[in-house]
């Protein structure tokens, strides 16, 4: 089962993120209080917690949730091998749906300052909100359509 490791948010864009309890997901913006949230395609970012594994040998330790500056940390569900157009439902209320898949890395990311390379835009995934709701860690993910 597709579950929820971490919900993270930053202020500001280009940095990593801060891992919170819970984040409310607004309809055709992303979380609050997200520096990425907005009117655009990219509105949600999730990465799986088996592709920050795959990170752990990339020169560093202690790759945590956030640090590579994904919304929703995931596992059990191989995010980056769905079609754009999926739509996951997460917890009880949240829909999203998948609009890009990775993205070129910019210059200050953090990690690619830190370890050389960065793993977002490979298995990063990004989404726009459909329906909006309070999402936790532990909720599960469907897929819905």
């Amino acid at each position: 089962m597709a579950t929820v490791c971490s919900i993270n948010i930053s202020e500001k864009k280009g940095t990593p993120k801060t891992t919170i309890d819970e984040g409310t997901l607004i309809a055709d913006f992303g979380f609050a209080g997200d520096a990425h949230a907005g009117k655009w395609h990219r509105q949600v970012s999730l990465l799986a917690k088996e592709s920050i594994a795959k990170a752990a040998g990339m020169r560093t330790d202690g790759l945590c949730h956030g640090m590579f500056a994904e919304n929703i940390t995931t596992e059990g569900i191989t995010l980056h091998t769905l079609p754009v157009g999926t739509r996951l439902q997460i917890g009880d209320t949240a829909v999203i749906e998948i609009s890009q898949i990775g993205k070129e890395c910019h210059d200050g990311c953090a990690i690619r300052q830190l370890v050389g390379q960065c793993i977002m835009p490979k298995e990063g995934v990004f989404a726009r909100v459909i329906v909006g709701g309070v999402v936790r860690a532990g909720d599960p993910i469907t897929v819905i359509a």
